[in-house]
Formats: C-alpha cells, sequence, structure tokens
C-alpha cells in the first residue's frame, strides 16, 4: 500500500504514519511546519519530509489513499490535487475504522479522561500480553508510539475524541469508529469553536451512543446527571452498564483499593472513576476484576496527568494536562484531598479557543475554589494569534468568581512570583495543554523556596 499523509506531523498523523510503516506500508507525506518530537520520530524511520511545504507533484494515481491530518487547509494545493485525479482521502479516524473494521472495537470517548482510561486499559492489556491495536492521545511509558495498527491483533483500544475529523469531513471523530464495547467519562462543554452552544455538544454524545453497533455495550459515568439523561433517552440497541467511585481509603499520601487494600499509585477521585471505566471494559475482555487490580497497582498514569516533576517530604510539584473547566477542578480537587496538610499553590495556563472566549470564560466560576493559591496565566499573545479581545485582572477573577485570584499575562513576572512562595509543607501544580509558559519545570521545581 502506498499512503501518502498530508499534514503528517500531528501528533496523531505522525504517529499513524509510522505504525502504518511497520506494517510495511510504503509511505510518504508533507507538512507546512513539524515539531518536536514528531520531527525526531518521523526523521528516525526515514518518513521526515525532504522540505517543508506542499506540493502537487507529490499526489499521483499510484497512491492508494491520502490521509487529511486536522491541520491542513481546506484549499491545500495537495488535497486539491487528490480531489481532481480522484485518489481515495480518508480522515485518520476513518482510516483508523478501515484497519480495525474485522476486529473488536473498544471507544472511549468523554470530556474528560479519554486519554487516562485508555491508557489504563492499554497497561492491563500489555501487563498480560495480550495481543492489542491501539489508539491513544498520550505518550505511554512501555509504548513506543501512540497507535499501532496489526493484521493479527483481534481487538484495538480507540481513544474516541469529539473534536471534528478533517478540514473536508466535519463529523466528530469518535462517530466515525463503530465502537462494539463504548465508555462515555462524563460531559463538560469544550469546542466551543465548534459547538457554539451546550445542546450542540452534548448532541454529539447522543449521536455517538447510536453509532454502537447492534447489542454493543455503553459503558458510562453515572455521577454525571446530563450523561445519565441522554442514556435514559437512548433507544439504541446496547446494554448499559454505570460506573462511580469504588471504594477506597487514603493513608499518608497513599490511595488504597478496598477490600483488597491495593495501593494505587494514582489518585483522586476522577482517576478512581477512570478506573473504574477501565476496570469493566477489562471485564468485557475477559480479564477478572483480581486481574484487573494486581496489573493496575503498577500505573503510574499517562504523561502530563498529574505527573510528578519532583517530590520529597516537604513538596511535590506536578503538571497536568488540565485546561477545561471541569479537568481543572478535578485535578486540583484531586491534590487537596490527597494531601489535607500542605497548601497547595496551583496555576492553570490558558490558551485554548474556548478558554479564552469571553463568553465562556464563565464556565470556570468556582473551578480553583480548593487552592490556596490560585494563579491563571494568558500569554498576551494567545490573544493577538487568535486575534480576540484580551481578559483583564477583573475579567478573570469575576469570572473565577474568586477574587483572591492572581493573574498573569507576562511569563517573567509570573515566574518571579512563583519563585517568591515559601513552598514548606506545600505541593505546586501546574496546568496546561500548551508549553506551561515556556518554564523549565524541573529546574523551576528545583529552585523553590522550602
Amino acid at each position: 500500500m502506498r499512503i501518502h499523509f498530508i499534514a503528517i506531523g500531528g501528533s496523531a498523523m505522525h504517529n499513524l504514519a509510522i505504525a502504518l510503516h511497520k506494517k510495511g506500508y510504503q509511505i510518504s507525506g508533507s507538512d507546512d511546519v513539524i515539531f518536536e518530537p514528531a520531527k525526531s520520530r518521523l526523521d528516525k524511520y526515514g518518513l521526515l519530509p525532504a522540505e517543508m511545504g506542499w506540493g502537487e507533484s507529490r499526489i499521483s494515481t499510484d497512491l492508494d489513499a491520502v490521509i487529511l491530518g486536522m491541520h491542513a487547509r481546506i484549499d491545500n494545493p495537495e488535497l486539491l490535487k487528490a480531489q481532481e485525479l480522484g485518489v481515495k482521502i480518508y480522515s485518520y479516524p476513518e482510516y483508523i475504522y478501515e484497519q480495525s473494521k474485522n476486529k473488536l472495537r473498544v471507544v472511549i470517548g468523554g470530556s474528560h479522561g479519554k486519554t487516562t482510561i485508555t491508557s489504563m486499559i492499554l497497561h492491563v492489556l500489555n501487563h498480560y500480553k495480550r495481543d492489542f491495536d491501539y489508539l491513544v492521545g498520550a505518550q505511554l511509558a512501555g509504548f513506543e508510539t501512540m497507535v499501532k495498527v496489526t493484521e493479527e491483533a483481534p481487538v484495538m483500544i480507540i481513544e474516541g475524541d469529539e473534536y471534528l475529523s478533517s478540514p473536508i469531513d466535519r463529523r466528530p471523530k469518535f462517530h466515525l469508529y463503530k465502537a462494539n464495547v463504548a465508555v462515555i467519562s462524563g460531559i463538560a462543554w469544550d469546542h466551543i469553536n465548534v459547538f457554539p452552544t451546550y445542546a450542540d455538544y452534548t448532541l454529539q454524545f447522543d449521536k455517538f451512543i447510536d453509532t454502537i453497533e447492534p447489542n454493543g455495550t455503553l459503558i458510562y459515568c453515572k455521577a454525571d446527571a446530563d450523561l445519565n439523561e441522554i442514556v435514559t433517552q437512548s433507544k439504541a440497541n446496547v446494554s448499559k452498564i454505570a460506573y462511580a467511585i469504588p471504594a477506597h481509603e487514603i493513608r499518608k499520601g497513599i490511595t488504597y483499593l478496598l477490600p483488597e487494600e491495593t495501593a494505587l499509585k494514582i489518585f483522586g477521585d476522577h482517576n478512581l472513576m477512570n478506573l473504574n471505566a477501565a476496570k469493566l471494559v477489562c471485564k468485557q475482555l475477559d480479564i477478572s476484576e483480581k486481574e484487573f487490580d494486581a496489573a493496575i497497582s503498577s500505573f503510574t498514569g499517562a504523561a502530563k496527568r498529574l505527573e510528578v516533576i519532583s517530590a520529597d517530604e516537604l513538596t511535590n510539584v506536578y503538571k497536568d494536562f488540565a485546561h477545561s473547566p471541569s479537568k481543572l477542578k478535578a485535578t486540583i480537587d484531586a491534590v487537596k484531598a490527597q494531601f489535607t496538610n500542605r497548601k497547595l499553590v496551583a496555576c492553570i495556563e490558558l490558551h485554548t479557543f474556548s478558554s479564552l472566549n469571553k463568553d465562556f470564560l464563565k464556565e470556570y466560576t468556582g473551578a480553583m475554589d480548593k487552592a490556596d493559591e490560585a494563579i491563571v496565566f494568558i500569554d498576551i499573545k494567545s490573544f493577538e494569534q487568535k486575534r480576540m479581545e484580551p481578559f483583564s485582572e477583573d475579567d478573570v477573577q469575576q469570572a473565577f468568581a474568586n477574587p483572591k485570584l492572581k493573574f498573569f499575562n507576562d511569563a517573567a513576572k509570573l515566574k518571579a512570583y512563583l519563585l517568591s512562595l515559601n513552598y514548606r509543607d506545600a505541593n505546586l501544580l501546574m496546568m496546561s495543554s500548551g508549553n506551561y509558559a515556556g518554564f523549565d519545570l524541573p529546574e523551576l521545581a528545583a529552585a523553590l523556596e522550602k
């Protein structure tokens, strides 16, 4: 098979390109700019384009297919050439389905927790040396790539994103996978640029349930009232299994699953609910509860999900991918509940289109209330790049309903403030789906005053 990737440098795209290369396919690709780690990883497999930019000459009828990345525009010259020549064009979720249509497909959806639930399932399957394919949204310990596709694996575990599939396919990605086993972790409005109202957004999850194969299984979080209503009203021909927080206790900063008192390396109510979702999926894959607990005890978390940067007897420093209101609140609540005797300094970088929208900002009301020091950072350049009106400190404090909240739009001033605080018996939580204001977090952690 000869496959060409338009916008090969994307996170999912370059991983799929490598996976298909390993499968023996002949892969080419193009992009206007490719950042690390995609650049080095593509180069390792001989897949890095010799020149950046787009060119019609890369497209010919010799290609079996083109895979179109979300980063490309609808007037991309390579896309236009492929359309002119009648070359088959796939979005990457379409192609993932093409590669898995003869397998059992497990699709993990939801506004939060998708990556963690998927990662937990992969960890357990890997522990028992099961053969499986996968698509996950983070780099995991023990897994070289974020995508694996083979002929032999009988099952594929897919993280199902609700964002659009490609510039010419406006369907949410998770609608294309046709799950046999599906998970919905919860619903919290996101992607306001695509789904301008909450009703538009929740509708996508209703439709997702309808895409589950007949007689399939839906596993869902019963703590989410809106999700419960959608599931209850759904007429889809599927089995419905609800989950909640499992029995557990916290002792000296460590969470134990009950009744067996299995010690975990993760913590927080949101992660415990994620764990229960993963356990129910694994049960569908013939892994018992006892086997699951034994394997999950060594799970340390997905990259950037409450990832420990440094830890000692006085202070822990974490980085986390939290950026939406629900993720922000869940992460802060988790750290405070785990370390009740420590002060929490929590810093969120807002940079997504939704979070920089003044109408959406009020969704963050109360999200940082449990932090002892609540800090919001927005790089002023983010507003300029997105051509949006900047927020003032008063805008942010009112939206978060937190008059004590500190606001910074200058990275140097933020760093100086963080370093001015005393972290004796305190934790620092840095949250962003971006680059954490460009800080070297290990360097910052080492410089904190105890």
